[in-house]
Formats: C-alpha cells, structure tokens, sequence
C-alpha cells in the first residue's frame, strides 16, 4: 500500500459523466482521494452520504473529494443521483489505480474470499504526496476522522 511521504500514484479515469479526469487536475489543492467497494451498498453509501454532508466544511479546507470503486460510469451516474452527492466518483473498471495505491486485496466474507477493494483513504496534498493515509475507521465516522485529522492541522 502507498504510504505517507510517497508521490500518489497518477491516475486518468472516466467520472459519473463519462469524463476524464486526472489527479493532476487538482495540484494546488489537496485531494481525498477514497476507495469504495461498490457503489450502491449499504456502508458505501453511508460514507458517501456523510462526505456530501460535509463538503462544504471540506470546501472551506481546500480539499477535493474523489471516490474511486471499481464500477461502471453509469453505476457511478445512479449512485450520484439516487443520492444527490455532490463530488466527483470515478471508475476504476480494471482495478488498476486500486491497485497502484495498494488497496485491491484478498479479502474475506462470509467463508468465501476474493479479490476486492480496501476501504482505504489517502489525502494527497497540493503537491501530490501522500500526506496522509486513513485506513482504520468505521464507515459511518469516516467523514469525522478526515475532518478531525485536517482541522487539527496533522
């Protein structure tokens, strides 16, 4: 996994609108960049809910929110709307950017494992370095945890 203190992984994917967008679009700001299972679960959705409920308070820090899940552009599109979220999600069909920050992983569910993503944050700060990797958290306080880190100043 990617750690604090090493350059993000670049990366290009398609958002919720079937656009391009790069991590190098944002340098000057920082960048919570969030990994998500799939779209449309139950903790993918409270966590995504609890980051639109706090954008503006993410907005004040200078820090943009992109959560990345292996689905489609159009599963994006549908879990944006259903939700009326309001930041930018990106699909990672291939799992290659999962994978290029280290969170596509084995993992174990119900006796069964498989191949899946780690529910992993990193903050990428303004010069696209890892400044910060959010990895133990409850889904329902993660929004807490990453305000609390950037409000506290470290």
């Amino acid at each position: 996994m990617v750690e604090a203190g090493q350059k993000a992984p670049e990366f290009t994917l398609q958002d919720q609108n079937d656009e391009s967008v790069s991590l190098a679009d944002f340098k000057g700001k920082k960048v919570l960049v969030y990994f998500y299972p799939r779209a449309s679960t139950p903790g993918c959705t409270v966590q995504a809910c609890a980051l639109r409920d706090t954008k503006s308070e993410l907005d004040e820090l200078n820090v943009v929110i992109l959560g990345i899940s292996p689905d489609t552009p159009k599963k994006l599109t549908n879990f944006t709307n259903k939700q009326e979220l309001n930041f930018t999600l990106l699909a990672d069909e291939d799992h290659a950017v999962c994978e290029a920050y280290g969170v596509w992983q084995l993992k174990k569910f119900m006796g069964r494992e498989n191949m899946g993503v780690v529910r992993t944050s990193f903050l990428v700060d303004e010069n696209g370095d890892i400044e910060h990797v959010f990895d133990k958290f409850k889904t329902k306080d993660h929004h807490e945890t990453v305000l609390s880190y950037l409000q506290e100043g470290k």
